[in-house]
């Protein structure tokens, strides 16, 4: 619940409850306060119990889709791809088929003509511009 507030935050809420309340009223004020927050727990996890027990099997059913997003929230743009577009394959992504390599630059994968050898660009130097591809 206090996740989100550092202790100078609650320090300075402290002492303005101590100020406003004063040091006979803070001790009853602080119960009263652990007091409704477990009620409010009680009652949650009450109601989520309490449907869980009307829905029975159909609670399932609607925590799936919850599940799922839930899966997906952490999963990576490559994974997502992997999993919907081309079923679990990653041989595509990772440049492997049937366990073996795709052979770059011979066109092996695609049946197109073998594309020349390309060296590494120096420093300063601009790479060559294809007008057909922009």
């Amino acid at each position: 619940m206090f996740g989100n507030i550092g202790w100078g935050e609650f320090m300075v809420l402290l002492i303005a409850a101590l100020v406003i309340l004063g040091p006979e009223r803070l001790p009853g004020a602080v119960s009263w306060v652990t007091k409704s927050i477990r009620q409010v727990r009680d009652y949650a996890s009450g109601a989520s119990q309490q449907l869980k027990d009307e829905l029975g099997p159909d609670f399932d059913d609607l925590r799936k889709p919850l599940a799922d997003l839930n899966e997906l929230r952490g999963m990576t743009p490559r994974a997502v791809i992997t999993k919907h577009l081309l079923d679990g394959d990653d041989s595509v992504i990772s440049g492997t088929f049937d366990g073996k390599p795709f052979a770059k630059g011979t066109g092996a994968s695609t049946g197109a003509a073998a594309a020349p050898e390309q060296k590494p660009l120096g420093a300063g130097e601009r790479p060559p511009v294809d007008p057909d591809a922009t």
